[in-house]
């Protein structure tokens, strides 16, 4: 993880300089690692569905591919019901204690997976995992505002985001890996199972950890001294407050305004795209056998899938790093969403496993570089409370696509028997997703501009 930081505003004395690097050097080193480490553990606990299904689990619990998908998508349903009253709550109480409310029951439903007795079952524990997750990843991007100025809002963004491709690069080999201990180990007790408990773990364990690490706000770093915490907690208000002056979205305001909602549209299709090849990348990568004639183990597709990843978080803080550098944001997420809206179903009409894979690495390259160039949109104009609501319904209804990528994904499978026309619609999602990011553009007109648009 690099240290660098940027200047925020121009202008400055060296001695502002100083401080606002020296600061923000700080703020990085503490706080992003365990961001990131929070964030690795709740994306390996949503998305180990995807190991665990050919792992062993499909064939135990008798599941087909739509079945399997509406497992994967089911979490997403308790999920989008609770994400923007959970983060109110936490505009409210405080980042400190809801995360950690967060992370404790997350991890006890996690761990609790490995006793399901059937499909039915499953689907409940994955319906309560969401309920129980809600409020976790717009949480965080509201309190990255907290901490960190506009001109590094993205980087910040995306190496607390870096936990996505972490997960499968390590987190990926690791549950295959898991999965293989388990069922050398125990007799009567699948390997998958195992998996489950050993990963809903980490996450109870963090929660305890966040009540006395982290900081609800720079007034209160005490990891600081005054004068770094008088100057971040200053640029943070002074930046709350133009933005509030400028662009007047009170919570209400925020729910209900169409670019709020457009925007919602984008996200949904750049993770309509990571949720598709999260879930179904392993059984893709297992499909070579029968395609390509080849023979992996559930280890190898692990290490085979973390592949896409390593690519995937090197396009991740590079692009976002370019994107702050410059101060562009709109074609700094429609250029990624346009080349994998393209690549992703033209990487199963391929003919070997090495040009699929690399298809598929472009693919996932551009998904990572979007997620995090994203973000900075809405909070361009959102502050406060109006901030936590916006941002939690564009999450919300962004994360639908968690639901309605790996179901739909597994029904085109069992109706064609390929797994080619899923991933044209997922192909096609994104290239929408990145079509109204160029209709946008960046910002709304200034309130005083704009007087007919307050709600």
């Amino acid at each position: 993880m690099s240290s660098e930081v940027s200047p925020s505003t121009s202008g400055q004395t060296p001695a502002d300089s100083t401080l606002e690097k020296r600061t923000l050097r700080k703020v990085l080193i503490r706080l992003i690692p365990f961001i990131i480490a929070m964030y690795f553990i709740n994306y390996l606990d949503r998305t180990n569905l995807g190991i665990a299904g050919p792992g062993g689990m499909n064939e135990d619990l008798a599941m087909n591919a739509t079945q399997f998908g509406f497992a994967a998508g089911v979490f997403f349903f308790g999920y989008l019901i609770l994400e923007v009253p959970s983060n109110l709550a936490l505009h409210k109480f405080g980042a400190r204690i809801w995360l950690a409310r967060i992370l404790i029951s997350w991890g006890v439903v996690a761990a609790a997976m490995a006793f399901v007795p059937n499909h039915g079952w499953l689907y409940v524990l994955r319906f309560l995992l969401g309920i129980a997750e809600a409020g976790f990843f717009p949480g965080i991007i509201l309190y990255l505002t907290y901490w960190f100025p506009t001109s590094m809002r993205a980087r910040a963004t995306a190496l607390f985001m870096l936990a996505i491709p972490l997960s499968s690069v390590v987190g990926t080999p690791l549950s295959s890996w898991l999965i293989s201990s388990g069922n050398t180990i125990f007799e009567n007790f699948a390997g998958w199972r195992f998996m489950f408990i050993i990963e809903g773990v980490p996450a109870i364990l963090l929660g305890i950890m966040c009540i006395v690490y982290l900081t609800d706000h720079p007034r209160d770093a005490k990891w600081l001294s005054v004068e770094e915490r008088e100057w971040l907690q200053a640029t943070m208000d002074a930046e709350e407050k133009g933005k509030a002056e400028t662009f007047h979205y009170p919570v209400r305001r925020s729910l209900l305004q169409p670019r709020v909602w457009a925007l919602s549209f984008v996200y949904f299709g750049m993770v309509y795209g990571l949720y598709a090849m999260s879930f179904f990348l392993p059984t893709i990568i297992s499909g070579f056998q029968k395609t390509f004639g080849v023979e992996y183990s559930i280890v190898e597709i692990g290490f085979i899938t973390a592949i896409p990843y390593v690519f995937g978080a090197l396009a991740m803080y590079f692009w976002s790093r370019h994107g702050d550098r410059t101060g562009e944001r709109v074609w700094h997420v429609a250029v990624p969403l346009f080349i994998g809206g393209v690549t992703i179903p033209i990487a199963l009409y391929l003919s070997s496993p090495f040009t699929t894979m690399v298809a598929v690495t472009i693919t996932c390259m551009a998904i990572c570089a979007a997620l995090p160039t994203f973000w900075p949109l809405p909070q361009t104009f959102l502050a406060g409370a109006g901030a936590a609501a916006g941002l939690a319904l564009i999450n919300s209804l962004g994360n639908s696509a968690g639901f309605f990528a790996p179901y739909i994904t597994g029904w085109l499978a069992d109706l064609t028997g390929t797994q080619n026309a899923g991933m044209w619609v997922v192909g096609a999602a994104m290239v929408a997703a990145g079509i109204v990011t160029l209709v946008l553009r960046a910002a709304p007109a200034p309130d005083n501009l704009e007087p007919t648009l307050k709600q």
